[in-house]
């Protein structure tokens, strides 16, 4: 009898739902307690083996914290299509510790040069020169850091 392969959308499910397990350290096992399941079914669902169901996929959001939405951000070319996916990289930054403390300790900058600077310095670590979406820096306003 031939294996039948996984569906690629049960395959990104699950590999979404395994990446974002072990960005909160959780293990398979404390998640399928969790769950109410065993840790050999999470397994098959991180291997796209089985196919979540939407209650399911719901109650896993919850303990993992994300929206179920989350689970489908990643490969626009298995939507069907005309079906258009724009991952929320807002909402996904501000969910880790990391981005949710900078966003916090940003906001309480009041000097809006020294915000540009932060931003400037920011884009210099990730190798990005210039954003369309950032305003000029206002020339003659600058002040030393």
């Amino acid at each position: 009898m031939e294996q039948r392969k996984p569906n690629p959308i049960d395959v990104l499910v699950g590999s979404r739902l395994r990446m974002r397990r072990l960005m909160l350290g959780l293990s398979q096992e404390k998640l399928g307690e969790r769950l109410g399941i065993t840790f050999q079914q999470v397994q098959k669902y991180e291997k796209g083996t089985n196919r979540v169901g939407a209650s399911r996929l719901v109650a896993i959001s919850g303990i993992l914290n994300v929206a179920p939405s989350f689970f489908f951000q990643d490969d626009s070319k298995l939507l069907p299509e005309g079906v258009v996916n724009e991952p929320d990289e807002i909402a996904s930054f501000l969910k880790t510790s990391e981005g949710f403390a900078l966003n916090r300790a940003f906001a309480k900058i009041q000097d809006p040069v020294l915000r540009r600077k932060i931003v400037a310095l920011a884009k210099a670590l990730a190798g990005q020169t210039e954003d369309p979406d950032m305003p000029a820096p206002e020339r003659g306003n600058e002040q030393r850091i």
